[in-house]
């Protein structure tokens, strides 16, 4: 799913984690602070800057010239020409398998297994082994993450998430304005019933909102995004992890394709309502993503269920409108009092998807250096921060942003792409959000006290009335909740032309057109047309489809867990 980057969400969702080298409790780099930082490739950098070719599943058009990129070129001798998948394109890595022509460097996400299965990518273990020191002290007792599967161990991709994960933000939920929380005196708004009571009566008390039609609820079902505003949302309500089309038991690995429970069935039986109350966007399935931001901009949207990095357009132009109040919080909502919201769920180091070596190219070493240099302290301190002097300064010792340029990390969306600061976090390798530096300070910009600062006016005042300093304290805490063994399957390299992958697309088909057309009908079909939708996925193989993603699931654990001869 192609994001629109920005650098204060990416700095949140990017890896949000405590960077630990070897153990679980540490914060810090492992060593003595004073020795040589291993960060430094013992090589020397070209003595003229060579350009590396890099695809990039989650990219933009954008050169790979702006200042935190220059001083990226100085350290380690690389240009990146970075290309992307135009158009939404996801036939890009079959055609570079098909023409044997690759780039050096390679951002498949899921398509790295056809890339490994047609001999397009390197094996990375004796490079980490050799000259990967900033990677192996990144990763640490996590690197088992990486490998590949039982029958073929070996590491080939490093990157995308952090090490180690520490939340100060959710993404994903239930999201309703600001102003309707004020509005309606600050009420408690855990379950569907509450949140729908909320927009119900909101929507009734203003019909027009900037002389437009008030949406209580808008939801992006006519493109990929259907899987993140329609599919997730309904297992967050269900008290399920994010695990992409699957609910998973963390203790046996058995999965299970999450729209054959019940609590999915609960969810859009609720969406249905919703959408014949009137209170459903009715072209929450037909408009385009310029539409949707547009409206959502227009401050008519009363709330989305939607990641936050795709409500970043709307999020600024609503700032620059003035209308801070019509900005979202996230809602812990879920089916009833009975369910645990997981939206701090702890998944551990991610896995499953990295930046790749081709195996044609005739720069391994260098662009296994850039690789491991970008995992060390200076260059997580470049890309978070950005240039001394430039975007920060030291105060007593410590990093300090100047005002203008953290004013421009919160309101302007293109301060990332213009600056680099924060756009070469994700998906090279990073230590996590929550990792700190050899002098203990924060390798990245956001820490409570910033978050907390950062804070828009009307944001603050309602934390306030709640009680409360964080969205997150609105949440189940991670400490109640289970550790993923697994990490999310939503990362797990899918082996080509395998069971899983074809006979989840198939059900995938199914689901969003029938689901789709269930939310839609009139109440007194829904049953019908769920039960209808059943029998479909049954005669797709739905049971082959979990036989087999518990055996993948079950594979990780023990790959993972390093017993592997």
């Amino acid at each position: 799913m192609k994001k629109r980057l920005s650098i204060l969400w990416l700095l949140l969702v990017a890896g949000m984690l405590i960077f630990v080298a070897c153990s679980d409790d540490g914060k810090s780099v492992d060593g003595d602070p004073d020795t040589e930082d291993p960060g430094t490739s013992e090589d020397e950098t070209p003595a003229e800057p060579v350009t590396l070719t890099f695809y990039n599943a989650d990219g933009e058009e954008k050169s790979f010239d702006d200042p935190v990129a220059q001083k990226i070129t100085e350290a380690t001798g690389v240009i990146l020409d970075i290309s992307y998948p135009v158009g939404g394109s996801d036939e890009t890595i079959p055609l570079m398998i098909g023409s044997g022509d690759y780039p050096d460097l390679i951002f498949a996400k899921g398509d790295i297994g056809m890339l490994i299965d047609a001999g397009g990518v390197m094996k990375l273990d004796d490079l980490i082994e050799e000259r990967g020191d900033n990677l192996k002290a990144m990763y640490g007792d996590q690197i088992d993450r990486l490998r590949n599967s039982l029958d073929d161990p070996g590491i080939y991709q490093v990157g995308t998430y952090g090490v180690h994960n520490e939340h100060l933000e959710t993404s994903g939920t239930f999201q309703i304005q600001l102003e309707v929380l004020r509005e309606l005196g600050y009420p408690e708004i855990t379950t569907l019933e509450e949140f729908e009571a909320a927009l119900t009566e909101y929507a009734e008390m203003y019909p027009e909102i900037n002389g437009e039609k008030t949406l209580p609820l808008s939801l992006l079902g006519s493109d990929w995004r259907w899987l993140i505003t329609v599919g997730n949302p309904a297992g967050f309500a269900g008290g399920y992890p994010d695990d992409g089309q699957w609910v998973i038991d963390p203790d046996t690995g058995e999965a299970v394709y999450k729209f054959l429970k019940e609590e999915f069935y609960e969810y859009f039986k609720w969406l249905n309502g919703m959408n014949a109350k009137g209170l459903l966007d009715p072209e929450s399935f037909t408009h385009t993503y310029d539409t949707y931001i547009s409206k959502i901009s227009s401050g008519r949207v009363l709330s989305v269920a939607d990641q936050n990095w795709n409500l970043y357009d709307a999020r600024y132009a609503l700032i620059d409108a003035g209308m801070e109040e019509r900005t979202f919080a996230p809602l812990p909502v879920t089916l009833g009092d009975d369910y645990v919201h997981q939206g701090l769920k702890n998944y551990g180091f991610a896995g499953g998807w990295g930046i790749s070596i081709s195996s044609t190219t005739e720069h391994a070493e260098l662009a296994f250096d850039f690789l491991d240099w970008m995992a060390s302290e200076e260059a997580q301190i470049l890309v978070n921060w950005g240039i001394e002097g430039e975007h920060y300064e030291i105060v007593d010792g410590q990093r300090v942003l100047f005002d203008e340029v953290r004013e421009r990390m919160n309101t302007d969306g293109d301060f990332s792409k213009e600056t680099g600061v924060g756009y070469y976090i994700y998906p090279f390798p990073q230590w996590g959000t929550g990792a700190t530096d050899s002098n203990g300070q924060s390798i990245t910009v956001n820490t409570k006290e910033q978050v907390i600062e950062n804070q828009l006016d009307a944001e603050k005042e309602a934390l306030a009335e709640y009680g409360m300093e964080l969205w997150i304290d609105w949440f189940p805490q991670q400490d109640e909740l289970q550790i993923s063994n697994h990490g999310a399957a939503a990362n797990f390299s899918i082996p080509a032309g395998s069971d899983i992958q074809v006979i989840q697309q198939r059900a995938d088909d199914i689901t969003e057109t029938r689901i789709t057309q269930a939310i839609l009908a009139d109440p007194a079909e829904f049953d019908k047309l769920w039960d209808a939708m059943l029998v479909e996925l049954e005669e797709a193989g739905v049971d082959k489809l979990n036989e087999e993603m518990t055996q993948l699931t079950q594979n990780i654990l023990k790959l993972w867990s390093g017993d592997v001869e």
